[in-house]
């Protein structure tokens, strides 16, 4: 006779819900034969129940507490029988000390959110407000694992491969001439993939779409009165969770399908899918923000706490997790481990990651357990790792930021000299060609290699790349600040005028530089990163930081694609450019020398004369030249290509070196040709008429290559 399991039977009742011991592992609610394992860790807790609620009720259906005996070591777990899974909502309350200078704010009085939450209501419709005067506005849900996902995995695009497209969802389809049915949300998003296939990208970076509230700023328009947002997301109140208010079907509780709907569509048309991810605070701010989840909880554990008991600051937005204590390691762990898994995610890109690097007193680790514990977890061991190798705090780590030969960067250095190098700044042709070289002097010296280096000239967080043209100063007085917040240092130009301009000849040079920011961009080695819009020149006036703003400003303007659709044809052309030659997209750092015994160096570096390069601080021409037989180590033999940059006011004459492997010079890129013959359909470049020199236009790029 076969043994029955004991162990989905109830060992007692209360209030008229059968209950049991539950099991301390996994963290969370889980669905389990005959009922739901509630399990939640507190180290200093004296006492927890578990509160259910009927799904939206304002009052609770029950209050559970958690017997002693149903605690193992710090963790309260209990399992409930007979609940529906659909229409339950849960928290905890939790009893101790309420003694801030030792750490400890618990509050019964406050029904808390469980940290492994996998849905959350209560900010179920985006913009809606919340209902404050619930005892429980933000509320953990249950989520049956019912999705099809059809032989859906992630696609394991080599590294070297990528072509970055970071995107915010809302902004990407809410603007009405985004022309989707359902705007603003996951699936809106996928009506734009054939855009992002036309585009030519293969993976596309999400800005946070974790459970944030967007109306948690409580500031205004200093104009207008109306409420700014927390449009960006960077302030989680989950980290399992996504958004609900960037659901279509968010208000049905049904954002866990369409998020994954999305991922699925995205693999099925070869793009990856990499989120930004924010694991160095929580929406639970200061001593004088909200308790919503990890500070009633266990403040002590979760948070980087001074000796006083204030909260650590090294985000800038009042909070610090204390990412490297043991507890907070595994959460961010399972966190990861969940989306890689059950979401089939690609990557993490990790917002002000130097945090994850400090100890509890904020001193920066040699060996931070949680970066290493990422960079070897069995679960991620595919999955792209980029850190934002910086912090609020000062500590900046860009090419020193602990890799354990997984790490890649955002190359905040690649992005500084690349705008200086456009704006003419003298002395920049040496770093310039580091930077086209996947940075060797940052990522040589430990063997990272250049797809360590994500290479950007633009992202979110700053001027758009129209902007990087046009403006010289930022203009944030929208955001409410007085013009204080936003870097004051953007290595911008204006091209001669402050903004908008009739006149054809400064709007003539604001679209070269910006083609030229996109063909240095794409013949660099390292991985490039595109931000969602700069292929059409889409501009926030000027505003650098516009994160608390959700208006035609943030959104793509899909009126951009023919009215600015000479210079999204050249990004078009130029990204299919570096994706048809694989001697753009090396996974090593080039030798700059013959290590094969070809007869010539992998790179070759050139100025108006061929094969001598002004060094010279004076100098503003940088040309080099890549022997496409290198390719893949010589595996993927390649045509050899010629780029040359000129970021000097006046036309230069240079000289042309022969191609290696013989063949002709083509024209493939001239930005300071007119359109249509700025650029060429990779495949059809025309011949260069003569080809032992070559007129190179005031502030132009000219690519090359031969056949």
């Amino acid at each position: 006779m076969s043994r029955q399991r004991i162990d989905i039977y109830p060992q007692r009742t209360h209030g008229g819900f059968r209950i049991r011991a539950g099991r301390p592992l996994p963290f969370g609610a889980t669905i389990v034969p005959g009922g739901v394992n509630f399990s939640v860790f507190s180290r200093q807790a004296t006492a927890a129940s578990l509160v259910l609620f009927e799904k939206g009720a304002a009052e609770p259906l029950a209050e559970i507490p958690f017997p002693d005996e149903f605690r193992t070591g710090d963790v309260f777990a209990m399992t409930v029988f007979d609940l529906d899974v659909e229409r339950i909502e849960y928290g905890y309350r939790v009893h101790g000390p309420m003694d801030p200078a030792a750490g400890h704010r618990f509050d019964p009085s406050v029904v808390l959110l469980d940290p492994y939450a996998k849905a959350i209501s209560g900010r179920d419709v985006w913009g809606e407000p919340a209902d404050w005067g619930r005892c429980y506005p933000y509320r953990a849900c249950l989520v049956p694992d019912d999705f099809d996902w059809e032989d859906d995995r992630p696609l394991q695009i080599p590294i070297q491969d990528l072509v970055i497209y970071e995107a915010h969802v809302r902004s990407m389809t809410r603007h009405p001439s985004a022309g989707v049915t359902r705007p603003g949300t996951f699936a809106g998003l996928v009506e734009k993939i054939p855009y992002l296939k036309e585009l030519g990208v293969n993976c596309i970076e999400l800005m946070p779409i974790f459970e944030f509230d967007e109306l948690d700023g409580g500031r205004t328009h200093p104009e207008t009165g109306e409420p700014l947002v927390n449009y960006w997301g960077y302030n989680t109140v989950g980290f399992f969770a996504p958004k609900a208010g960037y659901a279509a079907t968010g208000r049905l509780g049904m954002q866990v399908d369409e998020l994954k709907a999305l991922v699925k569509e995205l693999h099925r048309s070869g793009i990856e899918v990499i989120l930004d991810v924010v694991f160095n605070h929580t929406a639970e701010g200061n001593e004088h923000g909200r308790t919503i989840s990890f500070r009633g909880l266990d403040n002590r554990t979760y948070y980087m706490l001074t000796p006083e008991g204030y909260y650590y600051n090294f985000s800038g937005v009042g909070n610090t997790l204390n990412c490297n204590d043991p507890v907070v390691r595994s959460l961010v762990l399972d966190c990861l481990r969940y989306w890689a898994a059950e979401y089939h995610v690609d990557g993490f890109r990790f917002d002000l990651a130097s945090i994850l690097g400090r100890d509890p007193c904020g001193r920066p680790l040699a060996s931070p357990p949680l970066i290493e514990a990422l960079a070897f977890d069995p679960i991620l061991g595919k999955c792209k790792l980029i850190a934002e190798a910086w912090d609020a705090g000062g500590l900046y780590q860009v090419g020193s930021f602990p890799a354990y030969g997984r790490w890649a960067e955002w190359n905040g250095k690649y992005r500084d000299a690349v705008r200086r190098f456009l704006r003419s700044d003298a002395g920049m042709v040496g770093e310039l060609a580091q930077c086209i070289q996947g940075s060797p002097h940052l990522y040589g010296w430990n063997g990272r290699g250049p797809t360590a280096s994500i290479n950007f000239v633009t992202c979110h967080d700053g001027f758009t790349l129209h902007d990087l043209v046009s403006y010289d100063h930022k203009h944030n007085e929208p955001n409410g600040e007085g013009n204080r917040d936003g870097s004051d240092d953007n290595l911008s130009w204006n091209s001669g005028a402050e903004g908008e301009t009739t006149d054809p000849g400064i709007q003539a040079l604001r679209l070269r530089r910006m083609k030229n920011a996109f063909a240095i961009l794409m013949v660099s080695q390292g991985v490039p990163m595109i931000l969602a819009g700069d292929e059409v020149g889409r501009s926030q006036q000027g505003n650098n930081n516009y994160y608390c703003r959700d208006d035609e400003l943030s959104w793509f303007d899909w009126r951009l694609l023919e009215s600015r659709g000479e210079l999204l044809r050249f990004v078009k052309r130029c990204i299919g450019f570096r994706r048809q030659h694989p001697a753009l997209r090396s996974s090593r750092h080039l030798a700059n020398g013959d290590p094969l015994g070809l007869g010539s160096s992998d790179i070759s570096w050139h100025g108006v004369r061929a094969w001598d390069a002004d060094w010279s601080a004076d100098s503003r021409l940088l040309a080099f030249m890549l022997d496409g037989r290198y390719a893949g180590g010589g595996r993927e033999p390649d045509e050899s290509i010629y780029v040359a940059m000129n970021a000097w006011w006046e036309p230069l004459t240079v000289a042309l070196p022969a191609p290696p492997a013989g063949g002709s010079w083509r024209v493939f890129a001239n930005t300071g040709a007119e359109a249509p013959r700025d650029c060429w359909a990779p495949g059809e470049e025309p011949p260069l008429p003569d080809q032992r020199e070559m007129l190179v236009g005031p502030r132009s790029v000219v690519i090359l290559v031969a056949r």
